[in-house]
């Protein structure tokens, strides 16, 4: 079992060396630990403080590209380089790396594919009383669009089996976290979290900018992702706004032509036609978005596969070169019972074929 531990970087210099000191070297479970950075066009010596303290792998950005998508750039390194099992965490020690252990156990177990930390956002010091009310909101309504039960959906300390890896997809720029809890929730992927603790504030954070600029983006985020997986969903409480004002106003103006008051309220007919129309465009355009959702549902099926004969035909490739490696420095040794060794292993290979 293989374990790849990520960290998105841009300008961290000065925290990365103290994040890479504090991951774990062993844990239960684990064959072999694995550690892999995403510079993502930094300006300082972040890829050099990584090389130097002997990080296995580094996915390279000229220019900043975004946490979306260096977190993306990142499993797909992992994914590459043989991963079973990949943890995502920060540069700036945010979160406290014993609680790696914890974080992989429900996929050793078998119980999940994408586990979340869960921070204890109130008691967190370096939070803001509105910062931690933000959190709560964010989280809610990520519950309610992914159909989870994840207390602290921004968290970005988390980690995910080889298969649930091969499955994300982030399309937006800003930030990963919210869009990847969606997805697992609404293609079935087993989410779970378990609570971790956080360390002393290193800097301040790069995501959240400002409260309305924060909001903003969430907000588009969490609606983008859901409308994804919900379109007709989404459009059908959409339509039904104008549709029924369209028919109360249509109702109204029925009911005074009924008593001979209709003549002078054209205008409610124009608008309850218009109100109506509006109402059942929106509908049909649902009814398009869901088609396209089940298209998109096949194209992701496919990008799987494709992603897994590529990952898998890799890995095979790596194994192979390891053990011609391996046998090229094994003494030889001659078995007494070759043909008995020979006739043993032509038997197991039958049996498993």
């Amino acid at each position: 079992m293989k374990l790849i531990i990520q960290i998105p970087c841009y300008n961290e210099a000065n925290t990365l060396e103290v994040a890479l000191n504090d991951l774990p070297k062993k844990l239960d479970g684990i064959d072999k630990i694995e550690y892999l950075i995403i510079n993502d066009g930094s300006k300082d010596a972040t890829v050099e403080v990584a090389q130097r303290w002997g990080v296995h792998h580094i996915v390279n950005f000229n220019q900043n590209k975004g946490l979306a998508r260096g977190f993306m750039a990142g499993l797909d390194g992992c994914l590459r380089n043989g991963a079973d099992i990949i943890v995502n965490t920060d540069a700036d020690n945010q979160y406290c790396a014993e609680d790696i252990q914890r974080l992989i156990q429900p996929i050793l177990e078998g119980d999940a594919d994408m586990v979340i930390g869960a921070r204890p956002i109130d008691e967190t010091e370096h939070f803001s009383f509105l910062k931690k009310k933000l959190q709560h909101f964010g989280s809610w309504a990520v519950r309610k669009a992914s159909n989870t039960d994840i207390p602290d959906a921004p968290s970005g300390f988390r980690a995910m089996s080889r298969e649930a890896a091969m499955h994300i997809n982030v399309i937006n720029d800003y930030t990963y976290t919210l869009e990847t809890i969606v997805q697992a929730g609404r293609d079935k992927i087993a989410v779970t979290s378990v609570p971790v603790h956080t360390n002393p504030d290193l800097r301040p954070s790069r995501l959240f900018h400002g409260v309305w600029s924060y909001v903003k983006k969430s907000i588009v985020i969490i609606l983008r992702a859901y409308m994804m997986y919900q379109p007709l969903k989404c459009f059908t409480y959409l339509s039904t706004i104008p549709l029924l004002c369209g028919i109360s106003i249509g109702m109204r103006f029925l009911y005074l032509i009924a008593i001979g008051q209709g003549y002078g309220h054209v205008q409610s007919l124009i608008l309850a036609c218009t109100l109506i129309i509006v109402g059942f465009l929106t509908f049909m355009i649902g009814l398009v978005s869901d088609l396209m959702a089940a298209n998109r549902r096949i194209l992701s099926d496919t990008q799987y596969h494709i992603r897994r004969m590529e990952y898998d035909s890799l890995a095979k490739a790596q194994a192979q070169e390891e053990e011609a490696a391996q046998r090229k420095w094994e003494p030889h040794i001659v078995s007494e019972n070759k043909d008995a060794a020979q006739k043993k292993s032509r038997q197991k290979i039958y049996n498993m074929c």
